[in-house]
């Protein structure tokens, strides 16, 4: 029966999005009169968020038992995301010299947005980021990376304080369950929410031949991006069956749900609660899942690193900025490092653009035209994070755990 309903509501998730496009296409503006169903569906998955993230983290780390085992999967679940975003920035470099996008663009004209107002950020404001001075306004604010350390941390106390402390494991498991059970009843009306995500954000964008013709002028670019999610895509699937041995198509089935929010919330925090549904239904194990997948959805943003990567080779190419392997080189080391350290940092994919293009010295004015499609792009990016947070499960819980 749950794998029926499972089914179901995926279909029912593709339908609407489907007629959200359609609508959004057709009416334009006038279905910016149902983003209100939208943002009450989204803000319904985020008001899960921090208890969700708490219990999971909290039940995954003691469920471990021996502390010493955290280690090795914490040492797994980062060396999978380094590696994975490494792979997906080197891939959009690729993807960006083949394809040539900025060349031929005249940017001058395009480009009309002011620099960005963001101040400069520091290894040590990155570092600093792990931590918060206050738990209740870090969770408030829905600053995920210092809530993620403190939790590990409180649960490594717990599993030393022996009978003390399982009343208290005992609590937090209940509190995963009853989440889960809610995410289930919010999911009832996720067609609803998606289909008016869907539609009143093309809507926003003028309706189909505003959003087509912005399409057409960076046509090249949104290419190059979307043939790199793709290839990417294609080698998380890879890793997901010769590292966690596990069927492509199987696990896309589970995982299609939580997918599709991705695509229609481009918000993988939101879709957290889902992800942690379809990773079960999957049949992960059950200590990767609470503790990886929190994990992978602040830090893991390889489908946002890849669309940097490209994005400033086309910023350089229709600057008319050539450059050297060196520099790609950096771009490829910085993109890496800053798609994993900036997760706590607030808007933190323009963290992300803005550290890599000043690391080559290109001009931070060169995300304006970049941002007359980024909302669409948004989407792509953000399912291809979310897939990758949920592979990273898979492999680590096959070669972390169960070894």
């Amino acid at each position: 029966m749950q794998a029926s309903g499972e089914k179901k509501l995926l279909i029912a998730m593709i339908f609407a999005i489907i007629a959200g496009g359609l609508s959004g296409f057709i009416w334009g503006e006038t279905m910016m009169a149902v983003a209100w169903l939208g943002e009450l569906f989204l803000t319904a998955l985020k008001m899960l968020i921090v208890p969700l993230v708490a219990a999971s983290i909290i039940t995954g780390v003691a469920g471990l038992g021996d502390i010493r085992k955290l280690g090795r999967m914490g040492g797994f679940a980062i060396s999978y995301y380094a590696c994975t975003t490494l792979i997906a920035v080197s891939i959009g470099l690729l993807m960006a010299n083949l394809w040539q996008p900025g060349v031929g663009v005249d940017f001058a004209s395009s480009a009309t947005t002011a620099k960005p107002e963001i101040g400069d950020v520091s290894v040590t404001d990155l570092i600093l980021s792990l931590v918060h001075p206050n738990i209740i306004d870090a969770a408030a604010n829905m600053k995920l990376l210092p809530i993620i350390v403190f939790c590990i941390l409180f649960a490594a106390a717990l599993t030393t304080l022996g009978e003390t402390g399982k009343p208290v494991i005992a609590f937090f498991e209940g509190l995963n369950e009853a989440m889960m059970k809610m995410v289930g009843w919010i999911m009832i009306f996720a067609p609803i929410g998606v289909f008016a995500l869907i539609a009143s954000k093309l809507g926003s964008a003028g309706g189909g031949e505003a959003f087509f013709a912005q399409l057409a002028g960076l046509a090249k670019y949104a290419l190059a991006v979307i043939s790199g999610l793709l290839t990417h895509a294609v080698v998380l699937s890879a890793l997901l069956v010769l590292l966690a041995r596990r069927s492509i198509m199987d696990y896309l089935q589970h995982m299609g749900t939580a997918l599709m929010t991705a695509f229609s919330t481009a918000s993988s925090s939101a879709t957290l609660p889902l992800t942690l549904e379809g990773v079960k239904a999957a049949g992960v194990d059950e200590k990767a899942r609470r503790f990886v997948l929190p994990l992978g959805a602040t830090i893991n943003m390889d489908g946002t690193a890849l669309y940097e990567a490209v994005a400033v080779l086309f910023i350089a190419q229709a600057y008319g900025i050539d450059l050297s392997f060196g520099q790609q080189m950096l771009v490829l080391v910085t993109a890496t490092m800053a798609a994993i350290g900036a997760a706590g940092i607030p808007e933190a994919g323009l963290v992300t653009m803005v550290i890599v293009l000043e690391a080559v010295g290109l001009p931070l004015e060169g995300i304006g035209l970049i941002l007359a499609i980024d909302w669409f792009l948004d989407r792509c990016r953000t399912t291809i994070n979310v897939f990758g947070d949920s592979v990273g499960a898979a492999v680590v819980g096959k070669l972390a755990v169960k070894q």
